[in-house]
C-alpha cells in the first residue's frame, strides 16, 4: 500500500509499504477518508510530546474513517463493508522496519479492533473508539466525528457549565466546535478570539455572545468591561503558551485555564503576576477514547437533528496522490476550516 511519511527531515512522501498486519481480534479496514489535524502540524515539526527524532520516519494521520474489507476469526461486531471510525496503522519493526508510526490513518489501508472479541474489560482504549457508523452518515464528511466527539468528551471533563463564562482561544475547526457545542449545550457567555475575521464571523454564527480580533482590539480590557470579576474558564484551543500568560490577566478567582490544544513544547513558563491568588491549569490533550464513545451518541443525535451540519465544518477536500500539496497548504494556513484526505 502506499502511505504519507513524515521523513527525518521533517519533508513529508508517499511511500510503498506492506499492508498491516492483522490477528483474529482486529479487522484490515481500506481507507476512505483522514482529516488534516494541528496534531499533525507539530508533528511534522517534531514538536509533538513523546516523539524525539529518533522515532521518525513515521507514518502520519490520526482522524481516519475505513470500511472494512478483513475480519479476524474471533471478529462478533464488526463485519466486511461496516465503515469504522479511528483506524490506525501501528509501527511494527517485523513489517516496516524503522518507519514509525505517527498514527497512520493517511494510508491506503489501516486496522481497527473489536470489542467483542476479547474478554470484558481487556479490549485497548482505542478498540473501545472504533466506532461503527451508521449508514445514513456520509462517510468521508464523518471524519469530523473524530473531533466532534474529543471535543464534547473534553467539554465534559473540563466541567464547563451552561452557566460559566468562557474565553475560546483559536477559531479553527476545534475552536469553532467548541463554541458549537457550548452553545448547543446552553453557554450564554462565549467569547471567541482570534486574528482572523471571517474566523470570528464564523464563530458568531456558531453561538459566540462577543468576538474579539486580538491584534485590533485590547483583549484584557474588552474582557474586563463585560466581565469586571474575570471570567471562569479560558480555553486554549492552539497550544499557545501566550494564551495561558494572557489568561491570567482575565481569570475570575478560582477560574481556570483549560488546554485542549496540543502544546509545541513539554515546558512553558507562567507569569501569574496578573492573575488571582487562586486558579488553576487542566490540561487535556489526549482524551479517553471510552469518554469519546460515551460521546457519540449526542453528536449522532445532533448531526441527525440539524444541529450539527457536518459540511459546515469542511472547506476542502484532497485527493491521496496529493496529500503532500495538501499539508503544504495547512501549514501555510491556507486551509480555514477541516482539510479532508480522500482514497
Amino acid at each position: 500500500m502506499k502511505t504519507l511519511v513524515v521523513n527525518k527531515d521533517g519533508e513529508l512522501s508517499i511511500n510503498e509499504v506492506p499492508k498491516p498486519k492483522y490477528n483474529e481480534k482486529q479487522a484490515l479496514v481500506k481507507m476512505l477518508a483522514c482529516g488534516m489535524c494541528g496534531t499533525d502540524i507539530k508533528l511534522i515539526h517534531k514538536s509533538f510530546k513523546g516523539f524525539p527524532d529518533s522515532v521518525y520516519p513515521i507514518m502520519l494521520g490520526h482522524e481516519g474513517v475505513g470500511e472494512v474489507v478483513e475480519t479476524g476469526a474471533d471478529v462478533k461486531g464488526l463485519k466486511k463493508g461496516d465503515k469504522v471510525l479511528l483506524p490506525f496503522v501501528d509501527a511494527d519493526p517485523a513489517v516496516y522496519g524503522e518507519l514509525g508510526s505517527g498514527w497512520g490513518a493517511v494510508s491506503e489501508y489501516g486496522v481497527v479492533h473489536d470489542p467483542l472479541a476479547y474478554p470484558k474489560g481487556e479490549a485497548p482504549d482505542v478498540a473501545y473508539a472504533q466506532t461503527v457508523l451508521a449508514e445514513d452518515l456520509d462517510p468521508i464528511d464523518a471524519v469530523m466525528f473524530v473531533t466532534f466527539r474529543e471535543v464534547l468528551s473534553s467539554i465534559r471533563f473540563f466541567g464547563v457549565k451552561p452557566e460559566d463564562s468562557i474565553v475560546v482561544f483559536g477559531c479553527g475547526p476545534v475552536g469553532q466546535t467548541f463554541i458549537k457545542f457550548l452553545s448547543l449545550l446552553g453557554g450564554k457567555d462565549i467569547v471567541a478570539v482570534d486574528i482572523v475575521d471571517d474566523k470570528l464571523e464564523i464563530a458568531t454564527e456558531n453561538g459566540a455572545t462577543k468576538v474579539i480580533n486580538s491584534t485590533k482590539q485590547d483583549l484584557t480590557a474588552e474582557i474586563r468591561k463585560i466581565y469586571p470579576d474575570g471570567v471562569k474558564f479560558v480555553l486554549d484551543a492552539v497550544g499557545l503558551p501566550l494564551v495561558t500568560n494572557k489568561a491570567m490577566e482575565i481569570l475570575t478567582d478560582r477560574g481556570a485555564v483549560l488546554c485542549y490544544g496540543v502544546l509545541e513544547k513539554e515546558s512553558i513558563t507562567i507569569d501569574f503576576s496578573a492573575a488571582s491568588y487562586n486558579w488553576s491549569f487542566i490540561c487535556q490533550q489526549m482524551p479517553e477514547k471510552k469518554e469519546e464513545f460515551e460521546a457519540h451518541e449526542q453528536v449522532l443525535q445532533w448531526v441527525r437533528d440539524g444541529k450539527i451540519v457536518m459540511r459546515d465544518y469542511i472547506s476542502d477536500y484532497f485527493k491521496f496522490e496529493d496529500a503532500v500539496s495538501a499539508y503544504d497548504k495547512l501549514l501555510d494556513k491556507k486551509i480555514i476550516k477541516k482539510g479532508i484526505i480522500t482514497f
